[in-house]
């Protein structure tokens, strides 16, 4: 969320930075709200003053006897506590209608973010590895032999409609085992801590890391008010909410493995074969808090996190920066890692690495303490590390072989008891 008082400092900048998103100004809204809120408050301030004379004065008046001052003085004190209750409740409407109102504006992008209108103008920084030339027409992951016994989306949708998948046999086996892998290679080798949080979550959660109020319709809400994580950025993000840390705590880096849930509005007709884009999957998150300062150190720490783990699975990706006007809603900078899909003949993005700056810590009111400073707001960040159904995707199909098989990335084997690839009949071998 955005502070009203640098607005009120610098609006023009303000609004240079909202065009650079291919916003309108929105400044002179924002400070008719502020004036009015600030006129109220003053108002009522004034009338308290008046108020509190006026009972100094109506004792006074009593106590020499003066009636018929103390019976007027007596009425202006009732006059000047409605004043003020009226102008207090203005003033609270006023706030209700700036907050609604500043929680719905996006983060303004850092000035290195280059400018573009859309995903066209996203800009490459980095690749590695080169795409494998087959001897063969390669096939997306729900056409390979070996994949489909273990990738039903018929009783999927017969369960819960579309975009959802059953998986079963190997397929399951290589889906755990990367979100194993994952983890340990963030624990182990990243210095990340791992976390377990839950998947439903107060609406205060949401609106701390910007889901809510502008994107209700992607998430899902249960009846009884709780919402489904759309990842466990929420969570993680979320526990320091409403915190004052110590700047010596800081950074704190934490992953988390999660089922995650997106109605993916919007949507419709995309991606609508096999598991690229579904309602329900996992991820392993990062999520990174820290001092502003060292933000954008900690972005290009977390986004070689995401790409190692790509790397030690042998697929190639590319690294690219987002343009303005394809950035997420609450980020200031954000790279996304792009997995090549051979099947597709493309690279899909398979992470994106986002900091926030204190745009998210304002709204949930996470602070720390510098030392013999005074609290500030804490810095966010948030990436995939990775999206386990996609990176299960991208290990299909970049492993099959001619006749149907797969052969899976070395560092797995370990975690699947020794094997080493799915036949073509869909057995673990």
């Amino acid at each position: 969320m955005h502070d009203i008082r640098t607005i009120r400092e610098n609006p023009a900048a303000f609004d240079a930075a909202l065009s650079r998103r291919g916003l309108p100004p929105m400044s002179p809204e924002l400070l008719a709200l502020d004036e009015a809120r600030r006129a109220a408050i003053h108002g009522a301030e004034t009338a308290q003053a008046a108020q509190n004379a006026a009972s100094r004065e109506a004792g006074a008046a009593k106590g020499r006897g003066d009636e018929a001052e103390f019976a007027r003085l007596r009425a202006l004190v009732g006059d000047k506590k409605a004043e003020i209750a009226a102008l207090n409740d203005q003033a609270a409407a006023l706030d209700t209608r700036l907050r609604d109102a500043l929680l719905r504006i996006p983060n303004l992008p850092l000035d290195e973010v280059p400018q573009g209108a859309d995903e066209a103008e996203n800009v490459e920084i980095r690749r590695w590895g080169n795409p494998h030339n087959f001897d063969f027409t390669p096939r997306e992951h729900f056409e390979i032999p070996g994949v489909q016994p273990g990738m039903d989306f018929e009783t999927a949708a017969k369960l819960s409609g579309a975009r959802f998948v059953v998986l079963k046999g190997a397929v399951t086996r290589v889906h755990r085992a990367l979100a194993q892998f994952m983890l340990d290679t963030h624990v182990d080798e990243h210095g990340l801590q791992e976390t377990w949080t839950p998947v439903l979550v107060k609406e205060e959660a949401m609106y701390g890391t910007n889901q809510l109020p502008k994107f209700a319709e992607d998430s899902y809400q249960t009846t009884n008010g709780w919402w489904l994580i759309p990842t466990s950025e929420v969570t993680l993000t979320n526990s320091v909410a409403g915190d004052i840390l110590d700047e010596a705590t800081l950074p704190l880096r934490m992953t988390a493995h999660s089922q995650c849930f997106r109605s993916e509005a919007g949507s419709a007709g995309k991606d609508t074969s096999g598991m690229l884009r579904q309602h329900q999957f996992e991820k392993v998150e990062m999520v990174t808090i820290c001092t502003p300062d060292t933000a954008l150190a900690e972005h290009e720490r977390m986004t070689k996190c995401a790409e190692a783990i790509l790397e030690k699975l042998g697929i190639p990706y590319r690294t690219i920066v987002l343009c303005t006007g394809d950035m997420g809603f609450g980020a200031q900078k954000t790279h996304d890692l792009e997995a090549w899909l051979p099947g597709q003949n493309k690279y899909r993005e398979i992470s994106s690495v986002s900091t926030c700056g204190t745009f998210q810590a304002r709204r949930m009111n996470a602070r720390f303490r510098p030392a013999g400073g005074k609290p500030d707001y804490v810095a966010t960040l948030n990436g995939s590390g990775l999206a386990v159904g996609r990176c299960l995707i991208a290990v299909l199909e970049n492993g099959q072989q001619a006749d149907g098989s797969v052969d899976l990335p070395a560092v797995l084997h370990p975690y699947l008891g020794g094997k080493q690839r799915i036949s073509a009949s869909g057995a673990l071998e």
